[in-house]
């Protein structure tokens, strides 16, 4: 399959390529095979190069939506297991020298990461750009692309514990002007996606007042 990404950034993988039209608030829905009549999958994104109801169209596949149903059924909404820091996409971060991996941008210290050791990006005070760890293993398994790193974390729930191996740059070497990495493996306790969005809405909360 094809692979989006969501209006929140998350990579949609697996979905399948339509032409069936797509156009906001009258279209979409279930599509099915011609010749068998079965449900394959839900209509639901159009890439346009126009900004149009005219483009490509892509449908979530069957299981992906057989999934989440039974889950809204049964517990009323969808939780998705997150590490709960901000990461940087592969296109920007190869413009950074980084060819292998994920970037950690930000690492708040209410997120389960942070508690295990996570290093996020940050800039000194000269200015520079100080690079944080870079995710390149979740539980043995290789991470290359922040998709890689969503579809990994989809096999957990809330409350796992997993190990995340990560290249750790650190001071650079007398004779040569790149940085030296160490891997490090860390075990962080996932949280929930309900979990970060409230702590975040509570931040908001308390600014406000404040102010």
């Amino acid at each position: 399959g094809r692979e989006i990404k969501s209006p929140v950034g998350r990579p949609i993988s697996n979905v399948l390529q339509t032409d069936a039209a797509i156009n906001p608030g009258n279209s979409g829905g279930p599509l099915l095979d011609a010749k068998t009549g079965k449900l394959i999958g839900m209509s639901t994104a159009i890439y346009s190069t126009s900004g149009a109801s005219a483009g490509i169209g892509f449908a979530i596949p069957v299981d992906s939506v057989k999934f989440i149903v039974e889950t809204l059924i049964r517990d009323g909404r969808v939780i998705r297991p997150v590490l709960g820091v901000s990461l940087l996409e592969s296109k920007q971060a190869r413009a950074l020298g980084i060819n292998k991996g994920v970037l950690v941008l930000n690492v708040p210290t209410t997120s389960p990461a942070f508690k295990a050791g996570m290093k996020g990006t940050s800039r000194t005070e000269a200015g520079f750009i100080e690079i944080g760890d870079v995710i390149i293993r979740v539980d043995g398994k290789n991470i290359d692309t922040e998709a890689d790193l969503f579809q990994a974390l989809e096999m957990y729930k809330p409350g796992d514990r997993i190990k995340v191996t990560v290249n750790r740059p650190g001071s650079e070497l007398p004779s040569s002007t790149k940085l030296s990495l160490k891997e490090v493996t860390l075990t962080v306790q996932l949280t929930s996606s309900d979990m970060i969005k409230n702590i975040m809405s509570l931040k908001s909360s308390s600014a406000g007042k404040q102010s």
